[in-house]
């Protein structure tokens, strides 16, 4: 393949929901989007979820992370065997921990493995290359929320809202054509999005989520919670920053003894007030917030934000976009970017000190 020919890339991601891997094809040259292709899911089964879940927190060599390890490998090829006209895999990988200032981050998936198992090239481990050189290695969907403002034909800066595990928010320039020119992006998390919210409502019902935020839309919020979450270290920190998925896990314990109505009510308060205060970084103001993930079908939530946002707050469908797909595509776009030596992070969404190209390249 020519080095600026576009490129069929098959993007997988696994988020710290747990659920299953999205699948998503992307037709790019590393800096536009040309085409989006064909999507799928695939769920993870109850003793799959299990498995990987136990491994949540771990580190290579813990227990349990040798059998999650083997999970996620297995499932991931499935998909990558199953899908035809793939020319590069970008495989994310599950992570299982993230302490970008101290131990690191660890995201199960051996993309050597993939390609051996697979016959196809892999680009993997996207996150590792920036936190050694001082980034936060996350968010890394922001270069690929660049080019989707640029393909929507935004006229001015507009914001992404990923409602996944953990919230995170970027800002974007579409005026400039570089996501690594400065201003052109800015990113970090927000705070806990569903993560807190599905482990409740699984411990307590066995249901998989808070399907629609019909449970927190007949809850009271206890608005004490929310504000003592604001008082945390964390969101006194300028961006950008990450979080690890359980990085607010004591919000579950404050809100044990709450009804589970109300328990949820006061974890979706949480959550939009993370969003705001998150909010009150954009450089300028945004024309509209659009938001992907699965927070973004949970009405209750999405509520929340149009009363406490001043701007249009969209799910990503009525702009043309994959809600539930978009950071599986971002994977694609970046594998992308790796192979054509382009940047994937830089100093307004990680952190990094110059902006960096992560990743490594696995050819069968």
């Amino acid at each position: 393949m020519k080095d600026s020919a576009p490129v069929w890339a098959l993007g997988l991601m696994s988020g710290t929901s747990m659920d299953g891997v999205d699948a998503a094809l992307l037709k790019t040259d590393g800096h536009a989007i040309l085409a989006f292709g064909e999507t799928g899911f695939r769920p993870y089964s109850e003793e799959e979820r299990a498995t990987i879940a136990a491994a949540q927190g771990c580190w290579p060599g813990d227990p349990g992370v040798a059998a999650a390890e083997a999970v996620v490998r297995r499932v991931h090829g499935e998909i990558v065997a199953g899908t035809d006209g793939v020319e590069i895999v970008g495989f994310h990988g599950q992570t299982v921990a993230h302490d970008p200032r101290g131990r690191g981050t660890h995201q199960l998936g051996d993309g050597a493995g993939l390609s051996a198992d697979t016959g196809r090239t892999v680009v993997w481990d996207f996150r590792s290359a920036d936190v050694a050189l001082g980034g936060e290695g996350a968010p890394l969907a922001p270069f690929f929320h660049h080019a989707c403002a640029r393909w929507i034909g935004a006229a001015g800066p507009m914001a992404f809202l990923n409602l996944g595990g953990v919230g995170n928010l970027t800002w974007v320039d579409p005026g400039l054509a570089a996501p690594e020119a400065p201003g052109a992006c800015l990113a970090f998390d927000t705070g806990p999005a569903n993560a807190l919210l599905d482990d409740l409502v699984r411990a307590r019902t066995g249901a998989p989520c808070d399907r629609d935020g019909a449970l927190a839309a007949a809850g009271h919020a206890d608005p004490t919670v929310a504000r003592e979450m604001l008082a945390l270290p964390y969101f006194s920190r300028l961006p950008p920053k990450s979080l690890d998925r359980n990085e607010f896990a004591t919000l579950s314990a404050r809100v044990g003894t709450l009804s589970l109505e109300d328990a949820c009510a006061t974890l979706a308060a949480c959550s939009v007030a993370a969003v705001v205060a998150g909010a009150a970084h954009f450089p300028a103001p945004p024309a509209q917030i659009v938001v992907a993930g699965g927070g973004r079908k949970n009405a209750h939530i999405m509520r929340g934000l149009r009363d406490n946002l001043e701007v249009d707050v969209l799910p990503a469908e009525e702009v043309g976009l994959d809600g539930d797909m978009l950071e599986a595509q971002a994977f694609a776009y970046l594998a992308v970017r790796v192979l054509r030596g382009l940047p994937t992070s830089g100093p307004s969404t990680t952190g990094v000190a110059a902006a960096v190209g992560g990743g490594q390249v696995s050819r069968p």
